[in-house]
């Protein structure tokens, strides 16, 4: 199958699986619209980002399977997932997403609580006596 290009994008706990296919543009996030699916306009900014960097705004239908992590992590695990299918749509779009930095899977994750501590770096109260 040409016509299906999938990409896999992770953030923070996020994992989405995307899946490309030459149509109008329809957005498709676990079944439901991408207005459905994310209340934020930032949110629908951040996942259409590689479509607009390459110029390629209504040319693919889009179906996002995503799991895991909050929504802010989520829109940037389909904006990689996009970028990423967009690649193997066309070589010729890597280094315009490249430029932009859609291509860097965000390493950064939750700090894990430590021992002694009430979170991560937070101590309790210090009195001298």
């Amino acid at each position: 199958m040409a016509d299906r290009y999938c990409g896999t994008g992770r953030r923070k706990k996020s994992v989405a699986r995307v899946t490309l296919t030459p149509g109008t543009g329809v957005f498709t996030i676990n079944g439901k619209s991408i207005d459905d699916y994310f209340g934020l306009e930032t949110l629908k900014v951040i996942a259409r980002q590689p479509f607009a960097a390459t110029a390629t705004e209504g040319k693919f239908d889009i179906d996002c399977k995503v799991v895991g992590g909050g929504y802010t992590g989520q829109a940037g695990a389909i904006r990689l997932g996009i970028a990423r299918a967009l690649i193997e749509a066309d070589a010729g779009n890597r280094p315009e997403l490249k430029k932009e930095g859609f291509l860097t899977r965000d390493s950064r994750m939750k700090e894990r609580k430590k021992y002694g501590l009430k979170k991560a770096r937070k101590a309790p109260q210090f009195s001298k006596r």
